[in-house]
Formats: C-alpha cells, structure tokens, sequence
C-alpha cells in the first residue's frame, strides 16, 4: 500500500467507525463486517469481495497503533486527501500552492505486498517509508535529530500455504520457505567492499536529506545524491553490489491459529524483508487456503456432519458412535426422528479467539435402501399393513377433489 492510497483511502468510514474509536470498537467492527463479507458466504460475489479487501486493508492499518497514529498524521498534515486537488486547482499555499502536485512528493505510488513495489515506501526514495519522509519534513534537515535515509524499513512479503481442514480448525504450526532479499553477510548490509567504509554524502552532508521551497511551502525531501541513504560507497561490495542486501532462501516456523478459514490473511509483524541499514523489517502477509475435508463442512464456529441412519433406527431411536475432529462421541438419536433433523453436541466444533468453542451439528439422513431380501421385504410388507398410514389425509382429499371436477 502506498502513501498515496492512505491519503485517498477514508479507513474509519470503511469500517463504519469514528476517528476517536477505540481498538476495542475496531476490532468489533472489523469481525462483524468480515463475517458478512467473507467469500464463503458470499461465493461469486465480485462487489463483496472488493469490500472484504477494503475492510482487511483498513483494519491492517487501524489495528497498528504505530501504522493508525501514521495514518492520522499524515491525513491530518495533508487535508485527508484533499491536498492534491486544492493543488492541481490552484488552491491556496497551505494546501500546496498554485502549480504543485502532489505526485511530486509520492511519484507513482507503490503496490504493497502483492505488488513489485515495497509497500512500506516509494521507490523514488529508495525505499524510504512515508514515516520517514513525515519525521523529516519537520527535522528542518537540522543537526543532531533522527533524518530520513539512514535505514529504510523492509518490504512485505505475501506468501499462501494450503492447510488441512482439521490443520485449520485446530491451528497448526508450519514451515514456509520464502526467497527474499536479506543482508549481505560479506559487507554487513553498509554496500562497501571489505576493508572500505561508506563516507558521508557532501551534498546533504550525511543528513540523507535536502531542503528545497516552491513558492510560500517549504519542505524536506530525501538527497538525491545518495538516493537518501546518506553516505556513498565507492567501493562497492562485489558480493551484494553495493545494495547491502542478498536474495536469500530462509525458512521460518510460523503459527496458524485455530480457526482460521479459506481466503483468510494473517499479519505476522516483523517477519517480512530485512530493512535496509539496520531499519525495520516488513510484515509478512499469510494468505490461506484450506482443502475441504471429505466428512466434515464448516459454518462460521460450527462443524457439520452428515449420518446416515437406517429407517428402523428412525423410528425407534439408537445411540451412535460419530466422529470429531479429534475423537468420537455417542449421539442419542431420539425416537421418530425425521430425516434431515439436525441434532447438536456442543463443544466439538471450531475453538474461538475468546476461548469458547462452537458445536457439531449432525444431520439425520435415513437411508432408503434400494435392494431387500426376501425377508426383509416380508417384514416390511407386514409393518405397513399393520403400522399407522402416513399423515396424507388433506393431499388426499385435494387429489380426490380435483379428479372429481376433472371428470366433470
């Protein structure tokens, strides 16, 4: 996601919350309106699946103290998304003055996880993310202070896994192998060959910034010079090219918590792409995809099962052995059961987040065979001359009216 989507992009409006609300109120928001949204429910539903991704994308950002407070504040600074069109109109200085485009300062945006561009910054800047290029708009480039340029953080990383059904509902613990950037072990990440160092670029003077005026507004921006970074290497390292990084194959044991669903996506902060020059690292997006199990289905925290149940066991009731994910229990069929009833055995479904757990819920088919033996048949011819006659009394007599107005 670029900070230019967050300026365009109103995230308290798309969860339905106000700017003040807490992360209690947010979290509410989000899982009621991904419960309803959610592809599973909404299967070839192009305009909810769009939502569902907004309202992913918004609580990605709002559920991050850091990454809201981020938000706000660049909202805040620019107008809420405003400040371009006051600009491209000719609006007033504070809002960029007549001829400056906002497209200057974000250039062409950048594409987030999914994309080839780092979602934490642009590449015009070399990486730097938007709170970085914040910070310096108001360090004045000054002496002594934190400046943009020195460490940038990583980039996202979105990878997807297939789990089990029973991996899914019960979590599980997996090893993924990603092939990403990582830091050069020959120079230490700082690009110089061995036995060189990087020196301080003379243009912003090591600061990694610049200070440049259009018209009455003043600003920051990273030097181009050392594309931000604030020291040049002559020397490059010959093993990452002076890019202080390395593509890399790593593997890391990640955490699926129970009941995570198909098309659901997990955030694991921090386990994304190395940052650059000591910077903090990406996030790592998990997206998941679940095999359907050949016994089981799922509805939201409930398991469903169907059995099977012979007519006899119907009408005089049994007790069953039927499976859970991780055991069997015994289900009380009650006397005249229909098919199609569906009986509930709590506690066996999908555990949730705040400790309680959903139900089983076993649907009765009678099964209707298509082959008896000779006794069999005997047997059941006598049950149906001596057993009560189905409740058909109100067809029957509408049958009997309509054939009489037929032959009239």
């Amino acid at each position: 996601m670029s900070s230019k989507d967050w300026l365009e992009k109103d995230f308290y409006a798309v969860l339905g919350v106000t700017k003040s609300a807490p992360t209690d109120e947010i979290k509410k928001a989000y899982r009621k309106l991904a419960r309803e949204l959610h592809p599973d429910r909404n299967p070839n539903n192009a305009a909810a699946e769009e939502r569902f991704k907004a309202v992913s994308e918004a609580y990605d950002v709002l559920s991050d103290p850091a990454r809201r407070k981020e938000y706000d504040e660049m909202r805040s600074l620019f107008g809420a998304g405003q400040f371009r069109r006051n600009a491209r109109a000719g609006g007033p200085a504070g809002a960029g003055g007549p001829g400056f485009d906002f497209s200057d300062l974000f250039g062409n945006g950048a594409a987030g996880p999914r994309g080839g561009t780092p979602a934490g910054g642009d590449r015009r800047f070399g990486g730097a993310g938007f709170s970085d290029l914040f910070s310096s708009i108001f360090s004045g480039g000054g002496g002594g202070g934190p400046t943009v340029g020195r460490r940038s953080r990583g980039r996202d990383v979105e990878t997807e896994v297939v789990l089990n059904f029973a991996d899914a509902v019960q979590g599980a613990t997996l090893p993924i192998t990603l092939r990403t950037p990582g830091t050069c072990e020959t120079c230490d990440g700082n690009g110089a060959a061995p036995g060189t160092s990087p020196r301080a670029c003379p243009k912003c003077r090591g600061m990694g910034v610049v200070s440049s005026n259009q018209g009455s507004f003043s600003f920051t921006e990273p030097c181009r010079e050392c594309q931000g970074v604030g020291t040049i290497v002559d020397e490059k390292c010959p093993e990452c090219h002076g890019t202080g990084g390395v593509t890399k194959t790593r593997t890391i044991n990640v955490r699926i918590p129970a009941g995570v669903s198909d098309g659901q996506r997990i955030r694991l902060a921090g386990r994304g792409e190395p940052g650059t020059r000591g910077g903090s690292p990406g996030d790592l997006f998990v997206l998941i995809k679940v095999r359907p199990d050949p016994v089981f289905g799922r509805s939201g925290d409930d398991l469903t099962l169907t059995v099977p149940v012979t007519f006899a066991e119907a009408v005089l009731g049994a007790d069953l052995r039927v499976p859970t994910l991780d055991s069997s229990v015994t289900l009380r069929v009650p006397p005249g059961t229909p098919s199609g009833r569906t009986l509930r055995v709590r506690g066996k479904g999908v555990a949730r987040r705040d400790g309680n757990v959903g139900d089983l819920l076993v649907t009765i088919d009678v099964h209707v065979p298509s082959e008896l033996s000779e006794a069999a048949r005997k047997a059941l011819s006598d049950y149906a001359s001596a057993g009560p006659p189905a409740p058909r009394e109100r067809l029957d007599a509408i049958a009997r009216e309509r054939s009489s107005y037929e032959q009239r």
